[in-house]
Formats: structure tokens, C-alpha cells, sequence
């Protein structure tokens, strides 16, 4: 255990130092696993690891879902979504606010990446929203926060992760994100209301409605058509969530060219960010993999759990320490180095907690909810100072906001997101009762 304390504290330092996150862990890996047996067993490791997880199948659904979502941003679907929202939210106060939030929710529901849909409606949402007068903290805090729901509705890149990390069914987390996310979206449009109730400043009393072209109508259609095809068909057993990833990427294609919203320009790059984006994934999965290989070599997760029974820890309190961990750590981290730094040491925690009967009598189901509760955490540390990545992506997009505008407006939403953060850990019904 000695030994994996130390790897994770020089861990810290490279990351301190600005070494990227998945090379770090692969040289702290590397090295403490040579020290603890020798250097030809480290590479034999190293090179079985980089071999495996470059050949996995089940890793394949990662480019294409990626894919999926850079189509869906390139094809103007967005904008649909966006002018769709509007037609409803937009008379009233903050109504555009409301809408971002709505159309964040949608368009992040196919794109499964929260830092797509911050940069996508970035482009969208802000210049309206600015055009009628609403203030910028609140306009772009809609954006940052709204952007997290990415992460959680399915199809979820980070829990298809935690899904291939736990070998937990990929099927029962998308399923089981379902009604957090909806609740997640609910909490944010509350918390758009409040704020202009307290402050009406911040928002105008009404706003001119965007108007919906014929594209837009068919982009939203086309959307929830997507969403519904994707989880029918993993509900339904038409295919699998392997599978979901090409036959979403397919129908995205196809969604793209019906409505002229994808050239042969957009294609390109759509291919060209999903390779970006897919070979940085890489990067850190085959970086954590070796990190959690020496760690758990060194004895890491097993000593917790003797530690927890030494100490009799209540199951409950071994929970809020590790979501004020993850709070901590996503002060620093982002969202994907943050899962596959410690699921592979609490989930094995986790696994041995007795919570007694009811919802979580099943371990199965534990750790089912155990990934909602995480993938919530995460959603947090992205619009968290002093990193809060969906922030510095948005502010990427619209560099005259400046960060402390852009963290003042994500606070109403932070505060929601804590709030559905208690839910989540005291009613397990919200992530177990669609299973």
C-alpha cells in the first residue's frame, strides 16, 4: 500500500508539473511495477496493456459514438434544437436561458460529449442571448452547466468507461442515466428561473421567438428519432451497445444528409476531430490501465477494504468520502482522467460495502448507481474553479467572457447540481427504477 501512496503523490507532481495526465500514469505505471518485480516484466506488461486496449472491441463504440456527435455538430442540428427549445421557453423570462438548457440536454443526449455541446452551443446560444440583453454571467453560465448533461444521458462516452472499467453492462448504465439526467435538466431550468426571479436584470421579460426553418424542424425531429432509435434498439435487444455506436453513426450520417446540413468540408472535419479526440482517449485509457495495474499490484484496493472493516466504517460514510475526494479532485482533473484514476481503486471498495436490503441489496445494482453518483460528481468538477474544462472551452469559443463571469454564472447550477447530487445518494430509486 506503501508503495501505491507514493506512486499517486508522484502522480500528482507530473500532473502539477503539466506532463499530460495519460503519459504521467503510464510512467508512474511503469516504473512502480518494475520496482516491485522487474523491468522485463514492466514492459511485458506495458506492451501486453497498449496491445489489448488498441485491439479491444469493446472500446471500438468510442470513435464511433465521438463520430456520431462531431456529425451532429457539423450538420447545424444544433441549431434546430436550439430554435425548437426557444418556440417553447422563449416569452417567457430567461427564456432563452431555459432553451439553451433544454437544447444542451437534447443535443448532448446524442452527442455524449459534454465538451461538444459546451463549444457547439457556444456558437449558438450566446449571440441571441446577447442580441436581447441577457447578462453574460447567466448566458454563458447556461451554456458551461448545461454542457455537463453529456456526460450522463446516454449514450455516455464516460459511462461506456466506467462500464468497461467495472465490467458492469453497458445497457443497464445508459438505462439507468436516463432519470438523473432528466432530473438533472429539470434542477438547471429551476435554478435559470430562480435566478431571474431574484436578479430580473439578468434576463429580459421577453425575447423574439428564433423562428424554425423546415431544416430546424426535421433536425429535431431527426434527433429524438436518433435518441429513441439508439436506446430502443439496446432496450429492445435489436443490437447491442457495441453495436448502437455504428448504427447511431450510420443514422447521424444519414440524418445529416437529409436535411443538406453536412458537406463534404464538415465530413472531413468531423472525421478529422473524432481521431483527435479518439487517440487522446486512448492516451489516458492505456495510461490509467497501466497505473491501475500497479496499484492494484501494490495492494491498494484490497488494503482500503481491510481498512474499512478494521475501522467499521459505515457503508454511507465510506460514500461521502469518496464524493468529497472526487469534489476534490476535480478542482485539477478533468472529467476522464478523474474516472480512470480511481474507479479502479474504489470500485473494488465499493463492491464489498454492505448497504443491508432494498434497492441496493444486489451488488450488481450497487454498482450501477455507484457510476450515476460518480458520473454526477464528474459533471460537477467540469464547471469547478479552478479547471472546470466545459468553462475554458466555452471561453475557447468567446474569448472576450472572462472566467470569473463565466464561474459567477455557473454557481445557481453548481448549486443544483449538489442538490441533485443528495438525491442521487439518499433515494437510489432515480438511477435503479427503469432496470
Amino acid at each position: 500500500m506503501t508503495e501505491s501512496l507514493i506512486g499517486i503523490g508522484i502522480l500528482l507532481a507530473l500532473v502539477f508539473a503539466r506532463v499530460p495526465i495519460g503519459f504521467a500514469m503510464a510512467l508512474v505505471g511503469g516504473a512502480g511495477f518494475a520496482l516491485l518485480r522487474n523491468i522485463e516484466a514492466a514492459g511485458a506488461m506495458i506492451g501486453t496493456t497498449v496491445f489489448e486496449t488498441g485491439m479491444s472491441y469493446t472500446l471500438s463504440v468510442l470513435p464511433l459514438f465521438i463520430f456520431m456527435g462531431n456529425v451532429l455538430a457539423q450538420s447545424g442540428i444544433a441549431q434546430g434544437l436550439f430554435a425548437g427549445a426557444d418556440r417553447i421557453f422563449g416569452r417567457m423570462r430567461g427564456g432563452l436561458a431555459l432553451a439553451t438548457v433544454i437544447s444542451c440536454g437534447g443535443f448532448s443526449a446524442v452527442s455524449g460529449s459534454s465538451l461538444a455541446t459546451a463549444a457547439t452551443m457556444s456558437r449558438v446560444a450566446l449571440p441571441p442571448m446577447r442580441k436581447y440583453g441577457y447578462d453574460d454571467s447567466l448566458a454563458s453560465g447556461a451554456i458551461a452547466a448545461g454542457g455537463t448533461l453529456g456526460i450522463l444521458i446516454p449514450p455516455s462516452v464516460i459511462l461506456i468507461i466506467y462500464g468497461l472499467l467495472t465490467e458492469s453492462d453497458i445497457g443497464d448504465l445508459f438505462i439507468a442515466g436516463l432519470l438523473p439526467g432528466a432530473l438533472g435538466v429539470l434542477l438547471y431550468l429551476v435554478a435559470v428561473m430562480v435566478t431571474v426571479r431574484l436578479d430580473p436584470s439578468r434576463a429580459p421579460d421577453v425575447s423574439e421567438v428564433v423562428p424554425m426553418s423546415r431544416r430546424d424542424t426535421v433536425g429535431v425531429l431527426g434527433t429524438l428519432a436518433l435518441f429513441i432509435f439508439i436506446m430502443g434498439g439496446i432496450y429492445g435487444g435489436v443490437f447491442t451497445p457495441i453495436e448502437a455506436g455504428g448504427m447511431g453513426a450510420l443514422f447521424a450520417v444519414l440524418l445529416a444528409v437529409a436535411i443538406r446540413g453536412l458537406d463534404w468540408a464538415g465530413f472531413r472535419t468531423a472525421l478529422r476531430e473524432t481521431v483527435l479526440a479518439t487517440a487522446m482517449i486512448f492516451a489516458i485509457i492505456i495510461g490509467a490501465e497501466i497505473f491501475s495495474t500497479f496499484i492494484n499490484f501494490a495492494g491498494l484496493p484490497m488494503a482500503l477494504v481491510d481498512l474499512i472493516y478494521e475501522l467499521d466504517l459505515s457503508p454511507w460514510l465510506v460514500i461521502g468520502a469518496m464524493v468529497a475526494i472526487y469534489l476534490v479532485m476535480g478542482c485539477v482533473f478533468e472529467s476522464l482522467s478523474m474516472i480512470l484514476l480511481t474507479v479502479p481503486v474504489f470500485y473494488p471498495v465499493v463492491q464489498q460495502l454492505d448497504f443491508g436490503g432494498g434497492l441496493l441489496g444486489n451488488p450488481d445494482d450497487v454498482l450501477i448507481w455507484f457510476a450515476i453518483v460518480v458520473v454526477v460528481v464528474t459533471e460537477i468538477s467540469l464547471i469547478t474553479p479552478p479547471v472546470g474544462m466545459n468553462v475554458f472551452v466555452m471561453r475557447s469559443v468567446i474569448p472576450d467572457i472572462e472566467l470569473m463571469t463565466v464561474f459567477r454564472g455557473v454557481l445557481p447550477f453548481w448549486i443544483a447540481d449538489l442538490v441533485r447530487l443528495a438525491i442521487l445518494i439518499f433515494i437510489p430509486w432515480f438511477s435503479l427504477a427503469l432496470l
